[in-house]
């Protein structure tokens, strides 16, 4: 006899491709999600989707700056584990590839086998640094243009997103990160990430030059070279994609801080500061795992 089905913590994809995501959505806000959980707080919140990004993910993992010191091999395993806890479609940071175009086309299909619906590839020059810091060079753009190919080529699925981001502002000049935008559409990018404007300016002109493409930026709230923006503003500016590779990861940082300045100082949780043990449980889905503890597992005596 057929047993009544269990809802189980079964993880249930979401099969919206990144494009129609975008043609639905307008503009996309995109939080980073460093871990699983955050990504299933991410999902509750009521996000459509949301980034892997690198800054977040070697801060919190290895508790080292974003200076290209993990490749592939470490962040994948990463990206999987946070992929399995989230059914929201992500956009994956793929750094420079890890290498030449071979490296882009493992890179490639090893995130879209772990189920990433966008990826994205910037044009540093290795070693890279995080979009926002100061000193970074950039590829000729005759290099980044064969990365784009063969990330495009190495693609299993064709609604898989490829995002080419150009991070040529602060070395090389407005005009200079636009004419790579345009190189890079015209090599197969389905859409184009500017990395570091730095004034509403900036903004406004990107915005005037690649409109009608998917467009892409980031906002590091504190500390960033770009200006906050509404994302009603930017969404009229041109832009369909906001990343936010930092908000969660500072807050968090400040959350933990002032807990361990409360528990050195001897004092108890701030119930207002805080969730309880129940809420956790929710969060953990633990109800839904122990039913199937329940169900399957012999009964003793």
């Amino acid at each position: 006899m057929d047993e009544p089905e269990l809802d189980i913590p079964a993880v249930r994809r979401s099969q919206i491709s990144w494009k129609a995501l975008l043609d639905r959505e307008g503009c996309l806000q995109l939080p980073a999600a460093h871990d699983a959980l955050t990504a299933k707080l991410i999902e509750r919140a009521g996000f459509p989707a949301y980034q892997v990004g690198g800054f977040a993910l070697v801060g919190t993992r290895y508790g080292r700056p974003d200076v290209d010191l993990e490749h592939f091999g470490e962040k994948n395993r990463a990206v999987q584990d946070i992929i399995d806890g989230c059914a929201l479609p992500v956009l994956v940071d793929c750094d420079d590839g890890y290498g030449d175009a071979k490296n882009v086309t493992r890179t490639v299909r090893g995130y879209e086998a772990l189920g990433a619906a966008a990826l994205f590839i910037e044009d540093q020059t290795a070693p890279k640094r995080c979009g926002h810091m100061a000193g970074k060079t950039v590829v000729p753009v005759e290099q980044m243009v064969g990365k784009i190919r063969a990330a495009v080529a190495a693609r299993q699925e064709r609604d898989t997103f490829i995002l080419a981001r150009t991070d040529a502002i602060e070395p090389e000049g407005v005009d200079s990160a636009l004419r790579r935008a345009d190189a890079y559409l015209q090599a197969g990018a389905d859409g184009v990430y500017v990395e570091g404007p730095r004034n509403r300016a900036e903004l406004e002109q990107i915005g005037r030059a690649l409109g009608g493409v998917p467009l892409a930026t980031s906002v590091l709230e504190r500390g960033g070279v770009t200006p906050w923006l509404s994302p009603g503003e930017f969404k009229a500016l041109g832009y369909s994609m906001i990343l936010y590779p930092t908000t969660l990861l500072f807050r968090l940082v400040r959350a933990i801080e002032r807990g361990l300045d409360d528990l050195r100082a001897g004092g108890p949780l701030d119930e207002t500061d805080s969730i309880d043990f129940a809420r956790f449980e929710d969060l953990a889905d633990l109800e839904k795992w122990g039913a199937i503890e329940d169900r399957y597992t012999p009964k003793q005596g």
